[in-house]
């Protein structure tokens, strides 16, 4: 079965059984806006659990599927850590900024006129199998102890070691320019940001993340998660009925 009896998601009606302190794993689905700490920070607080994780980082501005992990089921993150992940979004064409997303001011960068469907696919499948990736300066990686977003934050560039990744799946399911539509299954440690920055890069123009949602992490899907919102609700509701 995917799911067991230990997994919370929006099917799991009653939570008496739950015991947060011993241990749970919970489906989140996240809002864009809030970082992922502060989605942690919030079940901490709904549970009054203190030993609270998650199995990956999701940019603020990114909504989707968080695993989220309290007291002894902390020690089981890794299982879902090593799982791919599938995302779907929108790479906007023709901008570029240095977090290549909308985190930091873009600037304009001419579209050719000859971008054409098959030239978008072209490079579509260049992305596809193993691959070599630069993570970028705005991102939670360490180099030498120290995390790349604060060093980009302070105008800081230092050099970083390419990394291989797998993009096991990437669809395209709409064409509007300047915005390309798809869905990417990859393996961890793939930034999805420098899939856009390269993408754009690859048809001579910008390209920036525009938009990104984690639909699954593994066999896990997003549409079986519950929200924040939801959960807070479920279990103030669960300690009112005891």
């Amino acid at each position: 079965m995917k799911f067991t009896s230990r997994i919370i998601t929006n099917r799991t009606l009653d939570l008496s059984d739950a015991d947060f302190s011993e241990g749970e794993i919970i489906l989140v689905d996240k809002p864009s806006g809030p970082t992922s700490f502060q989605v942690v920070s919030k079940i901490r607080k709904i549970t009054g659990v203190k030993k609270v994780g998650h199995s990956g980082t999701l940019d603020p501005k990114a909504s989707g599927l968080m695993i989220v992990c309290t007291g002894k089921k902390t020690k089981e993150m890794d299982r879902f850590i090593n799982l791919n992940k599938t995302y779907s979004g929108i790479i906007r064409l023709g901008l570029s900024s240095p977090s290549m997303d909308t985190e930091t001011e873009c600037s304009e960068i001419p579209l050719p006129e000859d971008i054409t469907e098959e030239k978008i696919l072209e490079v579509r499948n260049s992305f596809l199998g193993e691959i070599e990736q630069t993570p970028p300066m705005y991102s939670a990686v360490k180099v030498g102890g120290k995390k790349l977003y604060n060093l980009a934050r302070k105008g800081k560039t230092i050099k970083r070691e390419p990394r291989k990744i797998i993009i096991e799946k990437f669809e395209i399911s709409k064409i509007d320019l300047p915005d390309i539509y798809f869905t990417i299954t990859c393996s961890k440690g793939t930034f999805i940001r420098v899939i856009a920055d390269d993408f754009g890069k690859k048809l001579k123009t910008g390209g920036i993340l525009w938009e990104l949602r984690r639909e699954g992490i593994g066999e896990y899907r997003v549409d079986e998660a519950l929200t924040i919102s939801s959960f807070s609700k479920q279990f103030l509701a669960q300690l009112a009925s005891e």
